[in-house]
């Protein structure tokens, strides 16, 4: 509450996506009669976070098959994680994950929450699979055979090197950009992404999720989880374990500052995926994580709290991001912000400081170069004070204190959840703002 408050600016687009978060809601009524599809999209919203929304929002004949396909590499990623499963039992499942999708009776009891529900009743999934047309199934079912086999891998194999690194994000997620690129051709709305670009979005994706999770892989029972390369981290200590304590924190920030300015080295390409893109919705599903993924890498860049615990946008940001990425101009204005703040928090004393600031910089320059900046448009850099009087601010006030204390929130894994404003006070206030 207190963070909205400081954030008026924010509360506008914060209530626009509960709206729209109920509009999807009702939308999705239809699947009501079957069983199967209930399922996938109810599941969908506890298990992919912000995605879901975006997911909901495309168009009917891509709806489905992206769902889907989310919830099978979501499945996928599930028996992957879960350490309390040995490696001889997680090996030939992810190997064979593929195989299942064509048997609707099939599931395998792993995770925890959300996820092991999903994993439970995934024969839900494979019924939702099996009505998709046969070109989609045959896209999602070579991405989760490659993914599969990817993932039993490096199950038996250190992330060793920045080359294992990448290899290793290629099969965790840059697969998963090269199976939406081609879903998307298939769904005759785009033209097919050059591979090297697709791939591009999920290692800068992947890449980021791994800097945030240090905290929670690094403490998963019983064996913790390393996927930062070894190259890198060596250079700062003897052991991974050891950015975990307060005597190293100043080596923790330089090493994590390496990680983001790897990072750092896809934003360009996955600039020229966006601007290819030409069907609004998909643009959309697109644009709206990509945004607030450079918005969290802004935030961990020499952030010490990386390895304390959780740090993520705030909601309000979050939803402010998805009311304004409509265009290309969008993408490249957040990211011009967003390279301006983390420009302004360089330390010059950083061993990678100067590598860090040459990514920066040529990545505002193609930002400038794009031709959209333009002084009018509306900054993340800066907050822009809108024209609420004090009875709309107060009302929005109670409104967020009725919502904190009756909200419901689904376990997430992971340490997420997801929002469930109660039912009817998102219409109610907005009736009140409107009013006043």
């Amino acid at each position: 509450m207190g963070e909205i408050m400081k954030h008026p600016d924010e509360l506008y687009p914060l209530m626009k996506l509960m709206l729209s978060a109920k509009r999807v809601e009702k939308k999705t009524s239809v699947w009501q009669l079957q069983p199967h599809w209930v399922f996938c999209y109810a599941t969908l919203r506890k298990v992919s976070r912000s995605f879901a929304l975006v997911i909901q929002q495309l168009p009917s004949n891509l709806r489905d098959v992206v769902c889907v396909y989310y919830l099978v590499l979501r499945a996928l990623d599930t028996v992957e994680d879960d350490t309390s499963l040995t490696t001889e039992v997680r090996v030939p499942i992810l190997k064979d994950f593929y195989c299942h999708l064509h048997d609707p009776e099939w599931h395998f009891s792993c995770g925890t929450m959300a996820f092991k529900v999903l994993m439970d009743q995934f024969h839900h999934v494979s019924t939702a699979f099996l009505e998709l047309d046969t070109d989609y199934q045959e896209v999602i079912k070579d991405i989760t055979k490659r993914m599969g086999e990817g993932m039993a891998k490096f199950l038996c194999k250190e992330v060793g090197t920045i080359d294992d690194y990448n290899e290793y994000c290629h099969y965790a997620a840059g697969l998963c950009g090269l199976g939406l690129s081609k879903l998307f051709y298939a769904s005759g709305r785009e033209d097919l992404a050059p591979e090297s670009l697709s791939i591009s979005m999920g290692l800068f994706l992947q890449k980021i999720s791994i800097i945030r999770d240090y905290l929670e892989d690094i403490n998963e029972v019983p064996k913790c989880r390393m996927f930062w390369p070894r190259q890198i981290w060596s250079k700062y200590v003897n052991k991974l374990e050891d950015f975990k304590y307060e005597e190293n924190s100043v080596k923790a920030v330089q090493c994590l500052n390496e990680m983001v300015t790897n990072v750092l080295l896809h934003v360009e390409d996955c600039l020229v995926y966006m601007s290819n893109l030409r069907d609004p919705s998909i643009f959309q599903i697109c644009a709206i994580p990509l945004v607030i993924n450079m918005g969290n890498l802004m935030m961990y860049y020499n952030n010490v709290e990386i390895f304390k615990g959780v740090v993520e946008m705030r909601r309000g940001l979050c939803a402010k991001i998805i009311d304004q990425t409509r265009t290309m101009a969008d993408v490249y204005g957040a990211f011009f912000d967003f390279c301006c703040i983390m420009q302004s928090k360089v330390d010059r004393d950083d061993p990678n400081a100067t590598s860090t600031l040459k990514r920066l910089e040529e990545i505002l320059k193609t930002c400038r170069d794009s031709g959209t900046l333009i002084n009018q448009r509306k900054s993340y850099t800066f907050s822009h004070q809108p024209n609420y009087n004090i009875p709309v601010l107060f009302v929005i006030y109670i409104y967020f204190t009725c919502v904190e204390c009756q909200s419901e929130t689904v376990p997430q894994g992971r340490g997420k959840t997801v929002y469930t404003p109660p039912s009817g006070y998102t219409e109610y206030v907005v009736v009140i703002v409107v009013y006043v």
